[in-house]
């Protein structure tokens, strides 16, 4: 049995059984989620085609990665030659026919319902009808997104957690279509990039931001009502909840566009009033003030 360098500190074996499976990856969107999900996937040996709708986003998705490499082989866990490798493996371009002969396409566009159904949508006359085809929604769902497929039986949920190529989960989400095959190659799928997948059922925010979300929602809204700093909440649930980091903060990292859509899918999805979005969220959103990615939010960063 051979083994092969997988990313920094692990790797991934191979066999017959394993190689059979899944070895050519699509991904829908070069942002922040698809290019983490590009490097995991080259970084496990795996050949990737990033799809973006100009040329700047691919270039940018690629530099991303490129930076982020970078990063590795200054702290000397990934050589050179390594990192050379891995960004071989990825082909960006804003050509969709180049997915046709991919094995898995993962849709990693913006969270929102209308644009993804249209993505799967004209996405399944260009894919082989052998394609397994994922989502990487944190909210929407799968149940629904997997009817708007020419493949609802070979669709599934693969919410990754951002940083991706930090973060250990994976979580799986499988539709009322989705076949025991395309559950057990999404399992398979994960050992193979590396990360440690559980399985939800198609629940709004399935299992992790089913809790998360609203912690988020409700450190907002002790905010808004001036119980204590952003500061003080963020220390108060770091130094006496053990969080590695600060809702707040979170909320900054993950998108507050991002938090208010899910925590609108969740109010909508359960039409129960504890989920209502803090309306200081919404303010926020409204004022163009979504987190590090705009360089302010609850807190300001650096340009």
């Amino acid at each position: 049995m051979q083994e092969q360098w997988a990313g920094p500190g692990r790797l991934a074996r191979k066999d017959e059984g394993y190689e059979a499976m899944i070895q050519t990856v699509g991904i829908i969107g070069a942002g922040t989620m698809g290019n983490g999900i590009a490097q995991i996937c080259a970084a496990a040996g795996l050949s990737v085609v990033m799809v973006d709708i100009s040329d700047a986003a691919v270039n940018r998705g690629l530099s991303t990665v490129g930076g982020s490499l970078e990063r590795l082989v200054k702290k000397e866990k990934m050589s050179a030659a390594d990192r050379e490798a891995v960004l071989k493996r990825i082909t960006g371009t804003t050509d969709r026919a180049r997915l046709t002969d991919c094995d898995l396409v993962i849709e990693a566009a913006t969270e929102n319902e209308e644009l993804k159904v249209k993505i799967l949508k004209d996405l399944c006359a260009t894919l082989s009808p052998r394609t397994l085809l994922a989502t990487n929604t944190s909210s929407i769902s799968i149940t629904k997104l997997a009817a708007a497929t020419d493949r609802p039986d070979r669709f599934i949920g693969m919410h990754f957690f951002n940083p991706v190529p930090v973060m250990a989960l994976l979580e799986l989400i499988r539709g009322l279509q989705t076949s025991d095959d395309t559950h057990a190659k999404a399992l398979d799928f994960a050992k193979r990039v590396g990360k440690v997948a559980i399985t939800a059922k198609n629940s709004p925010g399935f299992a992790v931001n089913r809790i998360l979300c609203p912690m988020i929602n409700e450190a907002i809204f002790a905010l808004q009502e001036g119980i204590a700093t952003a500061e003080e909440i963020d220390a108060g649930m770091k130094l006496g909840c053990n969080h590695p980091i600060g809702p707040l903060a979170l909320a900054d990292l993950v998108g507050l566009d991002t938090m208010l859509s899910v925590m609108e899918v969740f109010y909508k999805g359960f039409n129960d009033p504890k989920y209502r979005p803090a309306p200081l969220l919404r303010e926020m959103v409204d004022a163009g003030h979504l987190g590090r990615k705009t360089g302010q939010g609850f807190y300001a960063y650096g340009t």
